[in-house]
């Protein structure tokens, strides 16, 4: 009878195929490698997606033992409140956050906004990303998007002056933005953050290294900067204001939808823009960030439209329009 008086624990690791190659500055890959916590109360389950970055010394396999380690935990009684503390902000909390939240929403019958008191969520118009490579390569890319009204572009340092240009002539009509992920310096900073201003560029995301990025305090920035490898919950607000216009809040980074409720208002507060991003995963793991891309100014919930196959019963993508998830998916 204890499995139904508690929740039960499960998790596990998929690989999901990307279409074709993705790549950033810290490297390519052709899969997305995820880990699925399942939490169990009697004939009710509710699931939630992470994905471990290296960037942040994770794994898909400490991560999936960092969530069955908690087993235990949650057979003594440990809820969602509970949960933030027991566990440090993490792909690993991520899921297991996530997860709980789900299973509050079917237990229920009631949709998580509601629960949560948060609007319904709407549609909104997603990012579509374009992937590094040589100026024309990224051209061609993004002449094939340019129907869609707002690109991302992945950038890598030397030589950026011409991928911008590049994007931006076979593209004329989108909103641009551009993430370096960490990959300028400050001896390059200004003469790319001018190229983007010529190119028009609405943002620019993590141009220098996290804890390095004094730089930008220095100059006068031509276009808006996001905080994204700099800012990860509302602990790392502080301090940024001089440097960022806008934080990338990650549910992976800020450890579950609870926490990145709380960062969304409290830099809203401090009077950043806010930005939701997400890395290459399936729709599972966009659906609890459509509460947060209500607030933001800028939606980058693409990462399914980067896979070969998504999940069933997955978010649904009409072109530019991602809608809020059906709780056959979560929440």
């Amino acid at each position: 009878m204890a499995s139904e008086k508690v929740p039960m624990l499960e998790a596990k690791i998929e690989r999901w195929p990307i279409e074709g190659r993705f790549t950033i500055s810290r490297g390519a890959k052709t899969e997305a490698v995820v880990v699925v916590a399942e939490v169990r109360h009697g004939e009710v389950t509710g699931r939630g997606e992470c994905v471990p970055y290296h960037r942040y010394g994770e794994t898909p396999e400490a991560t999936l033992s960092a969530i069955v380690g908690m087993k235990d935990a949650f057979v003594r009684g440990l809820d969602r409140q509970a949960l933030q503390s027991a566990m440090p902000p993490s792909a690993a909390r991520n899921a297991l956050d996530c997860a709980l939240l789900d299973l509050e929403a079917k237990r229920s019958g009631e949709r998580i906004w509601d629960l949560l008191g948060c609007p319904a969520p709407l549609p909104r118009v997603t990012t579509y990303t374009i992937s590094l490579g040589s100026p024309e390569t990224m051209a061609a890319a993004a002449g094939k998007a340019a129907y869609r009204p707002l690109l991302k572009i992945k950038l890598g340092g030397q030589g950026d002056e011409a991928r911008i240009a590049a994007v931006r002539r076979a593209a004329p009509d989108c909103e641009l933005i551009v993430d370096a992920n960490e990959a300028w310096t400050e001896a390059n900073l200004e003469a790319n953050l001018a190229a983007c201003a010529h190119a028009g560029v609405t943002l620019v995301e993590q141009p220098l290294p996290a804890g390095h990025d004094a730089a930008l305090a220095r100059i006068k920035r031509p276009v808006a900067v996001c905080a994204d490898e700099s800012v990860h919950d509302r602990a790392s607000l502080n301090g940024l204001r001089d440097r960022y216009d806008a934080v990338n809040i990650k549910l992976d980074k800020t450890g579950g939808l609870t926490e990145a409720l709380a960062m969304a208002d409290a830099a809203i507060a401090q009077g950043f823009d806010i930005m939701v991003g997400c890395m290459v995963a399936t729709s599972l793991a966009m659906a609890p960030a459509m509460l947060i891309a209500q607030q933001a100014r800028f939606v980058d919930l693409d990462g399914p439209l980067l896979l070969a196959r998504d999940r069933d019963c997955g978010l649904r993508y009409d072109d530019t329009l991602v809608y809020p998830p059906d709780a056959a998916l979560w929440g």
